[in-house]
């Protein structure tokens, strides 16, 4: 029998095949709930941050002092999402991190087997969502992230070029995305 007979869950959205805590760079894309306007807005293809959109750029760059296994490439705050580059690289440091298992009893062990794996990807955004919301909710106590994130784990170089263009061009293309939804 299932777990939940799929009432409560939804699939799987990470690739089951890769541990998200290999070497490697990752597209990722965390949107605010309902996508909602909470961080700016585009004025001449140019991103203005709000209080809270220059929270979430801070918070961001500060991703590498937090997860020293983390360096931060191309990113970009938009008004309800944010979109960035982030590589990870296993140091000796890390690698123990991930390997140490600590607690017998069976709660902790069912509570480590569904968290996030430190030196993972997901804890590294669990983090990062964590601080903004904190800080954010002083401004707007409305302020919320959209569940779960998107994430693409780039292959080569020529697919790592595209994405980093796609990034440094978004606020750029903004308003051709607002045109085409409201059609």
């Amino acid at each position: 029998m299932k777990k939940f007979q799929n009432k409560y869950r939804i699939p799987q959205a990470r690739a089951v095949w890769w541990n998200y805590s290999n070497e490697g760079s990752y597209f990722v894309t965390i949107c605010t709930y309902k996508k909602q306007l909470f961080f700016g807005s585009i004025t001449d293809q140019k991103m203005e941050l709000s209080e809270i959109g220059k929270l979430a750029h801070q918070f961001w760059c500060g991703i590498p002092d937090h997860f020293p296994f983390a360096k931060l490439h191309a990113f970009v705050v938009m008004p309800n999402h944010v979109h960035g580059i982030i590589e990870i690289f296993n140091s000796e440091e890390t690698l123990h991190a991930t390997s140490v298992h600590n607690g017998s009893d069976s709660k902790n062990e069912k509570m480590a087997a569904i968290s996030p794996k430190k030196g993972s990807l997901a804890s590294i955004l669990r983090s990062y969502k964590s601080a903004v919301t904190k800080e954010a909710r002083k401004t707007d106590p409305d302020f919320e992230w959209q569940e779960r994130f998107y994430d693409h784990i780039i292959r080569d170089d020529q697919e790592y070029h595209r994405i980093e263009n796609y990034i440094n061009n978004n606020p750029r293309k903004w308003g051709n995305v607002i045109k085409l939804v409201r059609k």
